[in-house]
């Protein structure tokens, strides 16, 4: 069996270790525009922060490929799938034959479409050679602008503020992180950065990046100029299938999947953050742009494609990360819809003095979203509430106790849930 894996990063890694221990002679080839091995693509900004040595950032040992018998093309993109053929085409016009193959090929920043944009001193903060860029060029700059406040755009300001830079973080819409957690929260997390030094303006967008050889301001849509030396662009991440228009590969946000992360055509799979899977807490199929989910997702992809048949249950929303010492969790669904509000309640707990918040938001008797700003423990237990879908009547006075976690909801939990570990990590640190 020839196995191709376009994607070298949680999907990818996991998916290539899957196989392997499936089939012990199969060819397997590992495709990648990043010329790295694998690395941990969520700790990019700890490195810029010069909180992690470049070393810390690989995920496995230098000869790891080579234990796995596994053929590696890095730094070379596939720019064209032909799946008649079952060939990959790359960059440099190489062909690659397959008899299955897994895009985890992931996602791309989102383009401001601004005038200036390319213009040396603006950036984008989602690969290894993004945080190099950034950790040089920090040793000379002063100021930066960050352009985004959602979880990118928040860990690069972090990672600048601890090389010293003075950081401001233009956000359009009136809180941070609003995909992901509710403004309460938000004021919290706005409050504990500007204490640390990171100056928020919500409300604002980028309307032009000035500069002659290289970026000297940026003019914002309230006719403000704000001076700086770098400007990172964080508004979103897109998925990686532009490249897959003529191939006859269906895509919605991401390549469509079905149970076992099959795509409509047999024997190519998708998994990570290019692959479109089911939400267990939305009830539908969305991307999940998470390393859990997408290292989940290439192990069962990568069980499927040697032949060990293994269905994926779905992913959820599933966020967490910690600024200046204060952590922030968010499992779930935040939002209420406008429509459809019958059988929704939540219960809070807001202590803004102390930096904590609490929220619980349940549909139909059963946890479908949480959020916690401030440090606590049992985080897991309430992600396996959501995914299993537990009745949570009987506990829900109980719910956002500092004391609440598992001895409460083990007569509540399915046995199979219980052999798995009920907890989030917050790079590295489980709560």
């Amino acid at each position: 069996m020839n196995y191709v894996i376009i994607g070298n990063c949680a999907a990818g890694l996991n998916a290539l270790e899957a196989i392997r221990a499936q089939d012990k002679k199969g060819q397997i080839t590992v495709i990648s525009d990043e010329s790295y091995p694998v690395y941990g693509r969520c700790l990019i900004s700890y490195y810029l922060a010069g909180l992690k040595q470049k070393k810390d950032l690989f995920l496995r040992p230098g000869d790891f490929y080579e234990r796995m018998k596994a053929n590696t093309l890095l730094g070379k993109k596939a720019i064209r799938l032909l799946p008649e053929k079952k060939k990959v085409i790359l960059e440099n016009k190489q062909e690659v034959v397959f008899d299955t193959l897994l895009l985890a090929t992931g996602g791309y920043p989102k383009p401001l479409g601004l005038p200036g944009e390319k213009k040396p001193g603006v950036y984008t903060f989602r690969t290894l050679d993004d945080a190099e860029a950034l950790l040089k060029l920090s040793k000379t700059a002063k100021r930066a602008l960050v352009l985004g406040g959602g979880l990118v755009g928040l860990k690069a300001a972090y990672g600048l503020a601890k090389q010293g830079l003075d950081v401001e973080v233009i956000v359009k819409s009136k809180a941070l992180m609003s995909q992901v957690i509710d403004e309460k929260a938000a004021l919290i997390l706005r409050r504990h950065l500007e204490k640390n030094g990171i100056l928020i303006h919500t409300g604002l967008a980028a309307k032009e990046i000035v500069g002659k050889d290289k970026v000297e301001s940026v003019v914002l849509d309230d006719g403000q100029e704000r001076v700086c030396d770098i400007v990172v662009v964080g508004k979103g991440v897109a998925a990686n299938t532009d490249w897959l228009k003529d191939s006859g590969i269906k895509t919605h946000w991401g390549v469509l999947t079905n149970e076992h992360l099959e795509t409509n055509l047999k024997g190519i799979f998708a998994a990570g953050d290019c692959a479109e899977t089911y939400d267990v807490a939305l009830g539908q199929t969305t991307i999940n742009a998470l390393w859990s989910a997408a290292s989940l997702q290439g192990r069962i992809a990568g069980l499927n494609m040697a032949g060990k048949k293994t269905s994926y249950d779905g992913s959820l929303a599933e966020n967490s990360v910690e600024f200046f010492g204060l952590p922030v969790v968010s499992l779930g669904i935040h939002r209420i819809p406008e429509e459809g509000k019958a059988g929704f309640d939540e219960i809070a707990v807001n202590d803004p003095e102390n930096s904590t918040y609490k929220r619980a938001v349940i549909k139909d008797k059963k946890l479908v979203g949480f959020i916690r700003v401030g440090r606590f423990t049992n985080a897991g237990v309430y992600l396996s509430l959501i995914k299993e879908k537990i009745d949570i009547s009987k506990i829900k006075d109980l719910l956002l106790e500092d004391w609440f976690g598992y001895a409460q909801v083990k007569d509540l939990i399915p046995e199979k849930e219980k052999t798995f570990s009920m907890s989030v990590s917050i790079e590295g640190r489980l709560v």
